[in-house]
């Protein structure tokens, strides 16, 4: 099929669609003539290529979406886009509060908190790929709208950045992969952000969310000392995740850190820490809640 055609059947330009075979998104036969030939295949990655773009993605992150079959890419792009979407409202707020004549200079340690923020979770996505890191990401996101003000806050963000930066990509097993792809395939960030403010809440009030889920707590103490479980991708799962952080320093060095940097986290881990007191009075057998992620 010519590009005369192909541009009928997408709705693109032909300088668009020369554009995507020279970028190397498609890569139509060529004729003896010297004409490109574009297959039903090339239509269908040309269809895809201009839905994408017309969301606002680049040619770049269009060649990793096309070729992961998994979508776990064009979620970590969602993720990426909902916390750009969060900063983005945040600058709107500042430039309203310059409108009304607000000093630059009490601007700017705002600003520089938006640049903080987003280099932190940018570098939780590059270091925990996959629905973990999506999870990860918008867990700390919310206590990361802090402003640096003392010299110890400073050295905490320092020393995150050296541990991400450090902290070797997490890999998991070939069966492992796919038992995670398919368990949270579905999972829209919306979802990721709903199971955490259910997370926080359940700290909150302790005593309130034993006595509302007693029945499932006993269930899922029973599961738990099953060979079913035992024998199960989500044990091995799990397993492979406690020696992950326990290795890379994520408990001994991360975890303070981020204690010293956000009062709010801090303040969430208190009651944190509170919460598994009281969890493990009532059900001695069961590990603690910890850090939804880890």
């Amino acid at each position: 099929m010519l590009i005369k055609q192909v541009s009928k059947l997408t709705g693109l330009t032909k300088k668009a669609i020369e554009y995507y075979t020279l970028q190397g998104l498609i890569a139509p036969a060529v004729l003896n003539n010297g004409y490109r030939d574009y297959s039903e295949n090339d239509i269908e990655q040309l269809n895809k290529i201009s839905v994408l773009r017309k969301l606002g993605i680049s040619t770049e992150e269009i060649k990793t979406v096309l070729a992961d079959h998994s979508n776990s890419t064009l979620q970590d792009i969602s993720v990426r886009k909902e916390l750009n979407l969060q900063r983005e409202s945040r600058k709107k707020e500042i430039l309203d509060e310059l409108s009304r004549g607000v000093p630059y200079s009490d601007i700017s340690a705002r600003l520089q908190t938006l640049e903080n923020s987003k280099t932190i979770t940018e570098k939780f996505l590059d270091a925990f790929p996959g629905y973990y890191g999506r999870f990860i990401c918008m867990h700390f996101a919310p206590f990361l709208n802090e402003p640096i003000e003392t010299e110890s806050q400073q050295n905490a963000f320092d020393t995150i950045l050296t541990f991400l930066d450090s902290t070797p990509s997490l890999e998991l097993p070939q069966d492992l992969q796919e038992y995670l792809m398919e368990g949270t395939s579905h999972i829209s960030t919306e979802q990721i952000t709903g199971m955490l403010e259910n997370t926080k809440k359940s700290i909150e009030n302790p005593d309130e969310f034993l006595s509302d889920n007693k029945e499932f707590l006993e269930q899922y103490l029973a599961y738990k000392k099953s060979d079913e479980y035992k024998n199960s991708p989500a044990n091995k799962l799990m397993k492979l995740m406690k020696e992950f952080y326990s290795t890379t320093g994520y408990y001994d060095v991360f975890i303070p850190a981020l204690k010293q940097l956000s009062h709010s986290y801090s303040e969430y881990y208190r009651h944190l820490e509170i919460a598994n007191d009281r969890l493990l009075s009532e059900y001695p057998e069961i590990e603690h809640l910890d850090d939804p992620n880890g």
